[in-house]
């Protein structure tokens, strides 16, 4: 994962690098992967990409020990997720993200979940969903922006409770479990 910073031409030299927006998207969803974990969830790909645009994240009720998805088979108890990270600043215009997921991402998830589970047919007659993840990134505090600690996170993570890390702080606001339907 290469990080570079970015900074303004107009920026002052007092001011402080910062990650890009892509980035920022990358922080919220490793966030969100960290507290899917915490939860109970393994993660199986992130950034799953095909034809039809990425998923970020797919989850499944841990079943997975090994670290393989081939090591067992999952039972019919476990549920496979589909889940989209939206990472926004406050102020943002979007209600936190929720609106950008319009009907059209919606059909292009659903696409790219069916391509998924064509790839990956051991997955096949899990019960599906797509949920949403909404994360609140600011800047925070007079740290020096330090890349190699972006991805430590606490051990603890509540809806709603900001962590910091060096540099930002992080809110999941919401988690909308089968936001829409397939």
């Amino acid at each position: 994962m290469g990080f570079y910073l970015e900074s303004s031409q107009s920026a002052s030299k007092s001011a402080k690098p910062k990650i890009s927006s892509k980035q920022i998207g990358e922080l919220g969803e490793q966030f969100v992967a960290h507290w899917l974990s915490l939860q109970g969830w393994q993660i199986l790909f992130h950034q799953y990409h095909c034809r039809w645009g990425e998923i970020d994240l797919v989850t499944v009720s841990s079943w997975l020990h090994s670290g393989e998805m081939k090591a067992q088979a999952p039972t019919h108890n476990n549920i496979l997720s589909f889940v989209e990270v939206k990472t926004r600043s406050r102020g943002n215009w979007d209600a936190d993200g929720l609106l950008a997921i319009t009907p059209t991402k919606q059909g292009k998830l659903i696409q790219s979940a069916q391509l998924f589970l064509s790839q990956f047919p051991q997955f096949a007659e899990l019960p599906c969903r797509f949920d949403v993840a909404l994360v609140r990134c600011e800047p925070w505090g007079n740290a020096e922006l330090n890349v190699e600690s972006l991805y430590n996170f606490p051990p603890g993570i509540e809806i709603k409770q900001p962590i910091t890390i060096p540099g930002y702080q992080l809110t999941l606001q919401q988690y909308l479990e089968s936001a829409f339907g397939s």
